[in-house]
């Protein structure tokens, strides 16, 4: 009884620990920032909805061009993947309720105000959904890099605009790259 009364002792403890530090990142990002740079912030961030539907329809329509099976499939593992990271990420955010840091934090200046709750970051899923979808189908350095780097800079958006914490971004990248995953185990059964 003594060892669970102290995990749970110990499991409030780091949250809240990790809460500060949460809030700390979100504070000094957000208020040390460039104003200058908030336009290309804001236009990054919301690009991600952009990008994240095009690059199922890209790769289909390579795959129809070129009549390429192997497109094809990953086109649909792709699409099958963002449609499914929209749902969770929908789901995890109506389950969980974490208000926005511009709304729970004093000193933060956001760049919009975004209604809705924060974790997970949609925005973050669905850039983090398209760069594991194209680096699957294109597994090279020169696709990963510039995919993952423009995912994680999504994320970074997100973080600086006061909209999310660390944690909605880390779980937002872990939602939308293991959306992938989960639709390659889809796209096996369905091909046997």
């Amino acid at each position: 009884m003594k060892w669970i009364a102290f995990s749970f002792f110990l499991l409030f403890n780091l949250n809240a620990f990790g809460q500060n530090i949460e809030e700390k990142w979100v504070l000094k990002w957000n208020q040390e920032r460039n104003i200058s740079n908030d336009d290309f912030f804001l236009g990054l961030s919301q690009s991600a909805d952009y990008v994240a539907i095009a690059t199922p329809i890209s790769i289909l329509t390579a795959g129809f061009i070129k009549q390429d099976d192997y497109l094809k499939q990953k086109g649909l593992q792709s699409g099958i993947a963002v449609l499914g990271t929209y749902g969770i990420g929908y789901i995890l955010k109506k389950t969980i309720k974490r208000e926005r840091p511009f709304s729970q934090l004093e000193g933060i200046n956001p760049i919009q105000y975004k209604d809705g709750f924060s974790m997970p970051s949609g925005s973050t899923s669905v850039a983090f959904a398209s760069a594991t979808s194209l680096t699957v189908t294109f597994p090279k350095w020169y696709v990963a890099v510039p995919a993952f780097g423009y995912a994680g800079a999504v994320g970074y958006a997100r973080i600086r605009s006061g909209e999310h914490y660390p944690s909605d971004v880390l779980l937002g990248a872990v939602l939308g790259a293991g959306s992938v995953w989960v639709s390659g185990k889809l796209m096996k059964l369905i091909n046997k």
